[in-house]
């Protein structure tokens, strides 16, 4: 599975979810360390974690394990390492305060249907 499919994977299971304000970036061309960052928040700290493991379950089946997750108990910040695709799941506060779509702005937002 390419990094645009497993972008997809995420995608879908993100929305199972409801995830809210779900951005895809492309950081393929001003880093290293992957293709596409996923960001997405939750209402609270249930549905941040629901999100999270309806992503892991989902990627799990499709034969794509999770490298690293770091975050899952606190649910303010789940960041789950796919190794090209990154996934950020947010509580809505954090979100706003660590504000990645800025810091990454140098990345390429793009939509669904453009993957």
């Amino acid at each position: 599975m390419n990094a645009k499919e497993l972008t997809k994977l995420v995608i879908e299971a993100l929305e199972d979810k409801k995830a809210e304000d779900i951005r895809i970036i492309d950081i393929s061309n001003v880093s290293v360390i992957a293709d596409y960052f996923i960001i997405a928040n939750g209402n609270n700290r249930n549905q941040v974690q629901a999100l999270a493991d309806n992503v892991d379950e989902n990627c799990h089946r499709a034969g794509h394990p999770l490298r690293q997750m770091e975050g899952y108990d606190s649910a303010n910040w789940i960041l789950m390492d796919y190794s090209d695709v990154i996934v950020h799941i947010f509580s809505k506060e954090d979100r706003l305060f660590y504000d990645l779509e800025r810091i990454w702005r140098d990345g390429k937002q793009i939509e669904k249907n453009q993957l």
